[in-house]
């Protein structure tokens, strides 16, 4: 079982390459939940991501013979970053097995940090079964995402800075995808207060919540969540033992509550995250553990990588999720004015135009008919309402396409 010496050990080799966050008070989500809420923006890391700590301490304890070998680790972007730094400041040969699909700025920021990237698989786990190949075939060390010691020792440094910054603190809600965060952060925090741990999941990998019903480590068999930094099958063996006898809770949240919480984050506290490091805010905006009033509440925001695409997508359905995006489709009669009348209808309802499709070929439509496609700019969920009621009511049949 990992102990607070290790951790404590491991402070002095992190710090060599990583930086000590910030945590700082949030008044918007203080206000919002009636709690005390106290962001620990680890997404400021060096590689924008708690994982060089881990990824420094394991590199730092390897023997002259497996430096010499070099390392393989595998990994959806943050890990990958990690391990590539921490090696070539090590002077380290690594080669990184990233999965197909992985973000192309993860991809590319992992090789500018000097490592080689090979990509294979649909998910984590294909990637490392394949980092294992490589060990066996290659003789280099293999550096695991969550699931060793050293590697949750590092990772517990957060821990460590969030007692020393936040003595009064209360709960800390982590992250979990394969444990490694939150073994680490459990065994800091439970050992030195009397706080509580939450630990905070996708829906769509949950599988830590998924073990701890069962009582044992439970694989499942596809992961879907825009929160790729913790889309894991399972947790680890050793991460398992710790959560199951350090965290006090475990908690999911729906890709919806994430893309909120991501976006809430860039509008109100200029705090740019991924999906993984908008979990932990989610699970306390939609209050899936209960909380007091003033209760002093930690979130580990444990990274800011996120590739603009997919920032693009998360911000398109936190939007709609807060009634402030609607695209519609409708038809017009293909007259001079006819679209000026729609818009000005909009208009009259304060609505801002982000784009307008006109389509008169469409073979949905009659031959006197144009369809129309429009994204629009709403002011929450009971403008959205009164915006399709007013079109109703001047004879537009309108379709809500999202």
């Amino acid at each position: 079982m990992l102990e607070l010496a290790d951790v404590t050990a491991a402070r002095p080799r992190v710090a060599e390459t990583a930086r000590q966050t910030p945590l700082e008070h949030s008044t918007t989500f203080s206000k919002r939940t009636g709690a005390d809420v106290r962001l620990k923006l680890e997404n400021f890391q060096r590689t924008g991501s708690f994982k060089i700590r881990g990824a420094t301490n394991k590199v730092a304890l390897l023997e002259a013979a497996d430096r010499e070998a070099g390392v393989v680790a595998a990994s959806a972007g943050n890990h990958a970053q990690g391990v590539a730094l921490a090696a070539s400041k090590a002077g380290v040969d690594a080669v990184i097995v990233m999965p197909e699909h992985a973000p192309i700025s993860k991809i590319n920021a992992t090789r500018s940090y000097g490592a080689e990237v090979r990509l294979h698989g649909i998910d984590y786990d294909a990637a490392a079964e394949r980092a294992h190949e490589i060990e066996r075939e290659e003789g280099r060390t293999f550096v695991h995402a969550f699931d060793d010691p050293a590697v949750m020792a590092g990772q517990g440094t957060i821990g460590l800075e969030i007692v020393e910054q936040c003595p009064d603190v209360e709960t800390v809600v982590v992250p979990i995808g394969g444990g490694g965060l939150i073994a680490g952060v459990a065994t800091a925090v439970k050992e030195q207060t009397d706080a509580r741990v939450v630990g905070v999941q996708a829906e769509g990998a949950a599988s830590a919540a998924d073990s701890l019903e069962k009582g044992e480590v439970v694989e499942r068999d596809a992961v879907d969540t825009i929160a790729d930094g913790i889309a894991t099958r399972k947790v680890g063996d050793r991460t398992f033992d710790v959560i199951a006898e350090r965290v006090d809770e475990v908690v999911t949240v729906s890709d919806d509550e994430i893309a909120h919480a991501l976006t809430a984050l860039l509008e109100r506290s200029k705090t740019l995250v991924e999906g993984a490091g908008a979990v932990p805010l989610a699970a306390i905006l939609e209050r899936r553990f209960d909380y007091a009033d003033d209760e002093t509440i930690v979130p580990a925001l444990c990274g800011g990588n996120i590739d603009l695409n997919v920032l693009t997508t998360v911000i398109t359905r936190g939007l709609v999720e807060r009634g402030r995006f609607l695209r519609i489709k409708t038809v017009l009669k293909d007259r001079p004015g006819a679209l000026q009348e729609l818009v000005g209808l909009l208009v009259d309802h304060r609505t801002n135009i982000y784009a307008i499709e006109h389509d008169r070929a469409s073979k949905d439509i009659a031959m006197n008919a144009a369809e129309v496609e429009l994204d629009l700019e709403t002011r929450g969920h009971d403008h959205v309402v009164e915006l399709l009621d007013a079109l109703e009511d001047a004879g537009y049949a309108v379709e809500v396409l999202v």
